[in-house]
């Protein structure tokens, strides 16, 4: 009897074993196109709302989110849709499971501004809504009409990247998402200081991939003793 609780125990161990080791081989990583790019546009996403409480909550979450880019440094800042090799979508949580908003109207418009870091300076003026980013014709499209509602399930921050470069591109899925809790918030904006680490991570484990193609590559190649 102890004999087959120890098998048994051991097999468990093993297969937690083996699925931790091929949990850590098979980790992805983010596609060759965000490596690459060198521009993001930032934008609110389309089916948010404004907490009652806080009605330019999202347009602040977007300004923290473009500063903290801004001093990364690795990508440029866009303001318009074509321009950009990625979009990156946000929306400030409400802190609650449900919570009463206003969507519409001038409420996500954006007057001019002068953005500015170390490595970037921004001027631009957004009137109206931000560039269709998304179908204008689907069910997220933007009212023009100032209308309270209820938005729920957004209790913490959203964080999204898509692919630029297409038409609509908030209606693909987002290659890298995260939702936590005071993600977007100034100074530290950890949401976009995940997704550098991400960017990091991968670009490294692309550089090491290269290399062992390249040694692979190398016929006659001597292995140290």
């Amino acid at each position: 009897m102890r004999s087959r609780r120890w098998m048994a125990a051991a097999a468990l161990a093993i297969a937690a074993f083996s699925a931790a080791n091929a949990k850590k081989k098979d980790k992805a990583y983010l596609p060759a196109f965000v490596l690459k790019a060198q521009t993001v546009l930032v934008v609110i996403l389309p089916d948010s709302g404004e907490p009652l409480n806080d009605m330019t909550a999202n347009r602040k979450a977007q300004e923290e989110v473009e500063k903290a880019f801004m001093k990364w440094g690795r990508y440029r800042l866009a303001l318009d849709a074509d321009q950009a090799d990625l979009v990156v979508g946000v929306r400030k949580g409400t802190g609650k499971v449900a919570n009463p908003v206003i969507r519409g109207g001038p409420i996500d418009s954006r007057p001019g501004t002068i953005e500015t870091s170390d490595n970037q300076i921004r001027i631009g003026v957004q009137q109206g809504h931000p560039p269709d980013v998304s179908d204008p014709t689907g069910s997220s499209a933007p009212n023009d009409k100032v209308h309270p509602g209820m938005e729920a399930g957004a209790a913490d921050d959203t964080f999204q990247v898509f692919q630029g470069g297409m038409q609509y591109p908030l209606d693909n899925p987002p290659v890298w998402r995260l939702t936590m809790k005071d993600g977007l918030k100034a100074p530290s904006v950890a949401a976009v200081a995940a997704f550098r680490k991400a960017v990091e991570e991968s670009e490294k484990a692309a550089q090491q991939k290269q290399q062992s193609q390249q040694q692979a590559q190398q016929p006659g190649q001597k292995k140290n003793p």
